[in-house]
This record gives C-alpha cells, sequence and structure tokens, in this order.
C-alpha cells in the first residue's frame, strides 16, 4: 500500500509538471514555481539535499509533504530526491515524534510548537549535516515542508538553518463570497472555482492546487460560499458537493466551513417561524449540524451575516445577536464546530453615525456568546476602505474573542487592474494601538488572543480568487492572498519582508529586482489612498459596483449608502465630525487615543476628515489650505502611479514576456482611472465650494455633468 501511494504520489507530481510546461509563465504557478536553478546553485542544494528520510507508513498528509518535497526538487535539479532509511551527508529527515524513531531519538523543543508548529534545524546526526523537519502532528510537517521550500526558493543557507515555528492565530480563513451559480460577489478574477454543478463527481485539478497554495501559507479553513447565503447550499445534494471538496482539501489541513441564511429553517426546513429561541428551529438547526457532520466529521461550522444589509436575523424576532450566535453555536457544539457571527452590521433606522453601529449593538454583549462563537469584526468601522482607522471594537471586548476580517479582493480599490500591495494596509491595521491596556495593546494583541486571553483566535481573508489562470486577476494580487496568509501566521511579520519574500518565489532573487519592486509594492496602497480618499476622507465610490468616483451620488434609499453621508462637503467645509460636537465615535476608543483622534494639533492628516469637518481654508501642517492640500494629495496619487510604471519599465530584464507585458498593460489602466478619480472629485468638490485651483495645477478636462453621466452596469462583482 505504501508503494502504491508512492507511486501515485510520483505519477501526481509529473502530471503536474506536464500540464504546467506549456504555460508556465501565466501566472498559475503562484509562488510555488520552481524553476530550474543555475548550476552553482543547484550545486549547493544537492550538496545540502542528497537524499529523503520519511516514515514507513506515511498518512495522506505526510505524503502530501513528500510529493510537494519532490516536486519541488524535480523542478529544482531536474531529479527527484533518492528514498532512503539511512542518514549520510546531506540527508534531509522528515517526520514527527510517532512516525519517525529516529526524530524521537532527537532532543528537540517539541512542547513549544503545539499541533500545527514545526522545526527545522541543520544539525549534525552520527557525524552526518543533516537537514531536520519535525513536528509533533503531520500538519505541522507539512507546514515545515513548505517552509524548507520557501528557504530554497528564496537562497537562504541551507547549513544555517535553525527555525522554530507555529501559528499565532488559530483560524485561519479565507472567505469566499462565491455563489451557487459561480458567480462571485467582488469577485475580479472570473467564475468561481467550485464547480457546483458538477460536484460531487467531477472534480478539477485546481481544487488540489488551491489546498496547496493555502497550506504552503498555513491557511487552515476555507469558507465555500458568500455571506449573502442561499439556503440551498444547505440541501442534501450540496451538503454531498461540500464534502468533495472537504476530502480533496483535508490532506492539506483545510477544514471548510459554509456560510448560512438565518432564515434557513422557513425556506428550506418547512417551518413558520426562525426565531431562534424556538424549540422546533433549535432543533432544525440541530438535526442540519447533525446531517453535515455524518458527510464531513471535520467540517469547520458556520460564517453568518445577519441583520445587515437587509439579511434576515434574530432582531427580526426581537431577539439580540446573542439569541442567534448561541443557538447555532449549540447545534455545532458536539462536533466541536465553530460559530463565526459577522459585526458587519448598520441600519437606516439608526440615526448615528455609521461607524458607531456594530459597537453600539456588540459592545452590551460582551461576554454572553457561548464558548465556539467567534465575532468577526472588520478592520475598519464602515467597509474596506483604502484607509480607515481600526475598528473601535477591537481591544473593548475583553470577554469576546474577536477575529479579524480583512478584504484580499480589491472591492473599494481598483478592483483587480489596480496595483494596491494590501500587506501595507494589513500592517497598519495590526500595528495600530488600541491603548485598552496602555502602551502595545496593538490589534494584533488582541486578535491572537494575547490581549485578553481568548481560548479561540481567528482572522478571516475576503478571498480575490477565480478562474483566471493567475488566480487572483492580475500577477501582483496574488501578493495580498501571500500577505495574508502569511500574516495569519504571524501578525509581527513585516509588509515589506513578506513582499521581498514573495517577489523572490513568484519573479526573480536578483538583489536590484527584489529590492525596486518592494519599493514599488510598498508605495502602491499610498498612492490609491492618494488619488481615491486622500486625508481621511472615505466611501466615494460610485454606487452598486464600488467602480470609480461618485462623490455626488446623494439620491440612495438609505443615507449611509451614499457618498455625500460621508464627506458631508459643502460651500463652507468638507469631512465628517466624530469628535465629541459631532457623532462623537471618538468616544469608542481608548485614551490617550480618543484625545489624539479629536485634538487638530496632534491627529495625523491620514485620518484628518474622518473625524474632523474643516472649512477649506483650514491652515495644514504642510502650510497649504485644506482645498490645496486636498488637490496636491490627488495629484500626487497620479505621480506616484507614473513612477510605478517606470519603475517596472526598468525591470524589465528581469521578467518573462508574458507576466511583465501583462503587468504594464494593468498599470496603463491604473493611470487611466486614477486621473479619472483625481478628476471627477477635484471637479464634484469645486464645484461644491467654488473654489478656484491652486496656481499651476491642471485643471480637469471635463465638466461635472460629464463625469456623472458616466454608466457601468455590467462592471464585474456586482
Amino acid at each position: 500500500m505504501n508503494t502504491l501511494i508512492r507511486i501515485v504520489g510520483t505519477l501526481i507530481i509529473l502530471n503536474g509538471l506536464l500540464s504546467g510546461a506549456a504555460s508556465a509563465e501565466d501566472g498559475y504557478d503562484l509562488w510555488l514555481r520552481y524553476q530550474p536553478l543555475p548550476d552553482t546553485e543547484r550545486e549547493i542544494l544537492t550538496h545540502n539535499a542528497t537524499a529523503l528520510i520519511t516514515p514507513e507508513n506515511p498518512s495522506a498528509t505526510t505524503q502530501v509533504a513528500i510529493n510537494e518535497m519532490q516536486r519541488a526538487f524535480h523542478g529544482f535539479t531536474g531529479n527527484h530526491l533518492p528514498i532512503t532509511s539511512e542518514i549520510t551527508q546531506g540527508t534531509i529527515l522528515i517526520g514527527t515524534p510517532d512516525s519517525s524513531t529516529a526524530i524521537a531519538r532527537l532532543a528537540l523543543p517539541f512542547g513549544s510548537i503545539g499541533k500545527e508548529g514545526f522545526l527545522l534545524r541543520s544539525m549534525e546526526i552520527n557525524g552526518f549535516k543533516t537537514t531536520v523537519i519535525a513536528a509533533n502532528t503531520d500538519l505541522g510537517l507539512l507546514y515545515g515542508t513548505f517552509e524548507f521550500l520557501r528557504q530554497v526558493q528564496t537562497k537562504q543557507d541551507l547549513s544555517l538553518l535553525d527555525i522554530i515555528s507555529a501559528p499565532d492565530i488559530q483560524l485561519r480563513v479565507l472567505n469566499h463570497w462565491d455563489n451557487l451559480d459561480r458567480s462571485v460577489e467582488r469577485g475580479y478574477a472570473g467564475q468561481s472555482i467550485w464547480d457546483w454543478w458538477r460536484l460531487p463527481t467531477v472534480t478539477e485539478p485546481r481544487y488540489q492546487d488551491y489546498a496547496r497554495a493555502n497550506a504552503s501559507l498555513g491557511i487552515n479553513g476555507t469558507v465555500l460560499n458568500n455571506v449573502n447565503a442561499q439556503p440551498e447550499v444547505l440541501l442534501p445534494r450540496y451538503i454531498a458537493k461540500t464534502a468533495a471538496l472537504a476530502d480533496i482539501f483535508r490532506p492539506y489541513g483545510i477544514r471548510v466551513f459554509l456560510s448560512v441564511r438565518f432564515s434557513s429553517p422557513i425556506e428550506i426546513g418547512g417551518l413558520d417561524t426562525a426565531d431562534p429561541l424556538n424549540p422546533e428551529v433549535q432543533q432544525w438547526w440541530k438535526d442540519k449540524a447533525d446531517e453535515i457532520y455524518r458527510h464531513i466529521p471535520d467540517f469547520g461550522g458556520f460564517l453568518v451575516k445577519a441583520n445587515s444589509e437587509g439579511q434576515p436575523g434574530p432582531q427580526d424576532y426581537d431577539r439580540t445577536h446573542v439569541d442567534g450566535a448561541n443557538m447555532l453555536a449549540a447545534a455545532l457544539e458536539p462536533h466541536d464546530g465553530t460559530v463565526m457571527w459577522r459585526a458587519f452590521v448598520y441600519s437606516e433606522h439608526n440615526p448615528v453615525d455609521r461607524a458607531k453601529q456594530a459597537y453600539d449593538q456588540f459592545k452590551p454583549l460582551d461576554g454572553d456568546f457561548a464558548d465556539n462563537v467567534l465575532v468577526q469584526v472588520k478592520n475598519g468601522a464602515i467597509d474596506f476602505q483604502p484607509r480607515e482607522p481600526f475598528h473601535p471594537m477591537f481591544g473593548t471586548m475583553p470577554n469576546t474573542p474577536l477575529m479579524m476580517e480583512f478584504q484580499i479582493t480589491q472591492e473599494y480599490l481598483g478592483f483587480s487592474t489596480h496595483l494596491v500591495y494590501l500587506g501595507a494596509l494589513y500592517e497598519e491595521v495590526l500595528k495600530a494601538d488600541t491603548y485598552v491596556q496602555g502602551k502595545g495593546s496593538t490589534v494584533a494583541r488582541v486578535i491572537d488572543g494575547s490581549l485578553h486571553g481568548y481560548k479561540q483566535t481567528g482572522i478571516a481573508g475576503v478571498a480575490n480568487i477565480g478562474v483566471d489562470r493567475d488566480w487572483s486577476g492580475s500577477i501582483f494580487n496574488q501578493a495580498d492572498w501571500y500577505a495574508f496568509g502569511r500574516l495569519a501566521w504571524n501578525p509581527d511579520l513585516d509588509a515589506r519582508d513578506i513582499a521581498e519574500e514573495w517577489l523572490k518565489m513568484t519573479f526573480s532573487t536578483d538583489p536590484e529586482f527584489v529590492q525596486t519592486a518592494a519599493d514599488m509594492m510598498m508605495r502602491s496602497r499610498e498612492a490609491v489612498v492618494d488619488y481615491m480618499t486622500p486625508l481621511g476622507l472615505a466611501h466615494l465610490m460610485d454606487t452598486g459596483h464600488h467602480y470609480g468616483p461618485g462623490p455626488w451620488v446623494s439620491e440612495l434609499a438609505r443615507p449611509e449608502w451614499n457618498p455625500v453621508y460621508y464627506h458631508r462637503a459643502d460651500s463652507e467645509g468638507i469631512g465628517f465630525d466624530r469628535t465629541p460636537t459631532g457623532s462623537n465615535a471618538v468616544e469608542q476608543y481608548a485614551e490617550p487615543l480618543a484625545q489624539h483622534f479629536s485634538d487638530l494639533d496632534t491627529i495625523d492628516d491620514k485620518d484628518l476628515l474622518w473625524f474632523h469637518h474643516l472649512p477649506w481654508d483650514y491652515q495644514m501642517k504642510s502650510g497649504k489650505t485644506l482645498w490645496n492640500e486636498l488637490v496636491s494629495r490627488y495629484d500626487r496619487g497620479i505621480e506616484e502611479v507614473e513612477s510605478m510604471q517606470a519603475i517596472w519599465e526598468s525591470l524589465r530584464p528581469y521578467v518573462d514576456q508574458q507576466r511583465f507585458e501583462r503587468t504594464a498593460d494593468l498599470l496603463e489602466v491604473q493611470l487611466e482611472e486614477a486621473n479619472w478619480w483625481r478628476n471627477a472629485s477635484i471637479t464634484y468638490f469645486q464645484n461644491v465650494n467654488g473654489l478656484e485651483l491652486p496656481e499651476g495645477i491642471e485643471a480637469p478636462p471635463y465638466s461635472l455633468e460629464h463625469y456623472k453621466s458616466l454608466s457601468f452596469p455590467y462592471a464585474p462583482g456586482i
């Protein structure tokens, strides 16, 4: 049987190599390219890696690790590693204390790495230099194998390895906003990769490649469907389809989750209510959970969007979020399942500042949620804007595990056509200090559980994955998926270090290329803030599709759906007053942060108009008036995109033609749309304030009526 598994694994490797050979540089291989090494590097690698010792009877997960190692070495050297049972010079020893007596005999600190961590060490065994990849579990072994291959890909010294690593956050998941018809809400890389129609009988090789990519980052969960859930996903035929995907993902350590619609007991269960305190409703969910676990024993649990943007929820029955979440938690608890209950809630019937509403609803419920409930909170209080202050809920609910929700797909950031490295955004939020227990109480310490002692921790990323060959609509958008995974494992990592790592694995290890391209990536997020939402402005995007500028939109039925609600520009000034003289949203932050945001002498320019409504002639720290500074920020954004184009052109010698030209074309789109943002925004605000443009500033080429007339009924991702 063991021989058969190894033969099958080799066939998988060879099939992958052959299938990718015709289009090796179209982006499909992501950061797992395993390209042939130059002669000198190949000699160094083969000197440090001469053979592989594996457990005698590898589990499915360990076999995945072995297959990945062989796939990589075939790519690096053209040969597979010989399998041996004897330690000799340059042997790679892989195993756990339970699966390998050789590993068990080593005095390694296994107690510090938990169930998913690993040890990667260069050491001498029986007089021979040996590389050890060890873990307590087969899953840790898989993660350790990917880390070893990352060390090879980024040209680290394999003779000096000494790495101990374990994840800081327990649940690290992708949220797919994929629908059963294969459309993807806020998806900009083609259709959903889940072919629900053909599942469970027909499965695609891409599913396995998806699992490989996520396992390489330590992502251990996936929510398969949209938070705006369709109840049919809980029907038996869809449970069978979900089970087929779970079977593929299981060896890679990935548990499947489903988004569920709160009113499912009515829509597919035949009940006349979904009241969470109704015994029949409670029993329906328990029976449904039992049914799912009969088919998927390691099913992860439910993600729920309730009483938000028209979705049904417990408040429809005068119940609380606690009542709804705990009902589902009780159904999942016997199976070790988790409820991820989203805190993205706001109501048109609530007259207060939308930025305050989630806090106001959830803060009084702190400590009342069941032990297997995680409250999932977006990084900011509005909705995945190019820049937002961190959500005030972080740090203020010490008795309720809060998990982070980042967006990887670029809903408000130019879709897949704008180069915007979101690692910088993630880092900014994670390193933000809440001050709830004094200086150093960062958002990262909240979500990793160390600040409040959470027993359960989690982080989610709204996926940007589709059927496009490059997975994410552009090569550089892959970096956001990669950065999310790396920061989910360790939220203290540096975004620039991650960018450099990704560049080495995706393009080239040449230092000049890596440093120059990393500079470009690290500047890209600030560029988009400047040409879209400078100085703390937010939600200026056009309605519905969120494509392009629409600061003039004011006619939508719900006030908080209109951009004018957020910028509040009039002839006197601009910005949303969230200080004590306005909505007082600052009171939701701890001191001294609340005072910092309220005080015009201390607040950073990047947050200025988020918290303050100021006159157009307000004197900025730069010495310019607010109006002149705003215009200059728009122009700075354009200049940055032009600079990115020039930088990318200088990197042409390092990049294959296909990926170079694809990126160059998208940068041209980005420049066109950045100019559109700049011109439409300046035209609108100038129409509001009646002010002249600063001297030497180029006037927008069209009238406000022209920009208002633009229509995009078929924009992707709606």
